[in-house]
């Protein structure tokens, strides 16, 4: 993805965001539970940063997943 385009989509994508996001607010922008939220991130779909006890993930690690996911299901 060029940097042109993931800048729109940035604008566009989960606008009510900050930069960076917890786990709750990645379960409310993509619609899933505690679990699936948690094993994107071990499993590493999402990169997150790990600070003390909590992970921190930049909404553009989300965006790109988001992308990335519609893509192969497009395609498949």
């Amino acid at each position: 993805m060029r940097k042109t385009e993931l800048r729109e989509l940035y604008k566009m994508m989960f606008p009510d965001y900050p930069d960076i996001v917890t786990v709750a607010q990645l379960q409310k922008m993509l619609g899933i539970s505690r679990h699936l939220a948690y094993d994107l991130i071990n499993d590493g779909y999402i990169s997150g940063i790990k600070i003390g006890n909590a992970f921190k993930i930049p909404k553009v690690n989300v965006i790109n997943y988001v992308m990335e996911e519609g893509g192969e299901k497009n395609a498949g």
